[in-house]
């Protein structure tokens, strides 16, 4: 019953099929501070945007946890699906960061196009020990285990991480794509820190794997006479 703020647009002469990405953003701010990435993605790959704050965030009600995060994910999908009719196989799940969590929790258990995450790390306790070495696993009651999951995400999967990244280490986005099922790619950005926005080249490069990657069109049953 928690209500979820969101913001959904579309490029001129959209239609479903032509899918949409559900954006997943990260820990820092709300929706209305990702205005830059909803704009590249609806100009450079033609598909219309959904970004979701989590419980606690911005406008929507309740309180930040793990398992809300993932419901709200469920709920933003039931929207495109439901609402908008965009069929589920034309979902892209985008997440960074924190949202890398929530988009592959959704691409661990729900049928979608392709899974795209940026900075994601392999799981809030590796990160806790990233930064208090000392610090018991116990200590950590979220996991946001992003590590363990993403092995049963069964659709295409691209992880871009920055070579600079002084938050989430590079390390755990190459052992992100190291767990990940093929088709896959890894995406190094060279100089990049965990706050910088992917420039042109990352989103070409989405396109492209897309491409790649995309099933085919199922042939016309023959005609039998």
């Amino acid at each position: 019953g928690t209500r979820i703020h969101a913001w959904w647009s579309v490029p001129g002469g959209w239609a479903p099929q032509q899918g949409a990405v559900l954006y997943c953003h990260g820990n820092a701010g709300n929706l209305s501070h990702r205005g830059e990435g909803l704009r590249r993605w609806q100009s450079l790959l033609g598909m219309g945007v959904l970004i979701f704050d989590y419980p606690g965030y911005g406008k929507s009600g309740g309180r930040l946890s793990e398992a809300g995060s993932y419901a709200a994910g469920h709920a933003a999908c039931d929207w495109l699906t439901g609402v908008q009719n965009v069929p589920a196989d034309r979902i892209l799940l985008y997440g960074g960061s924190l949202g890398g969590a929530v988009a592959i929790d959704l691409a661990s258990r729900r049928p979608h196009r392709a899974l795209v995450v940026v900075s994601a790390f392999t799981s809030l306790r590796d990160m806790a020990r990233h930064i208090y070495p000392l610090l018991p696993a116990w200590a950590v009651s979220r996991r946001f285990d992003n590590l363990g999951k993403i092995a049963s995400c069964r659709g295409p999967v691209f992880i871009a991480h920055g070579t600079a990244d002084r938050t989430v280490p590079f390390a755990q986005g190459e052992r992100l794509f190291a767990a990940a099922r093929a088709p896959r790619q890894f995406f190094p950005m060279p100089g990049y820190d965990h706050n910088h926005t992917p420039g042109p080249d990352f989103y070409t490069a989405v396109r492209d794997f897309l491409a790649r990657t995309d099933a085919p069109a199922a042939a016309p049953a023959p005609v039998l006479e």
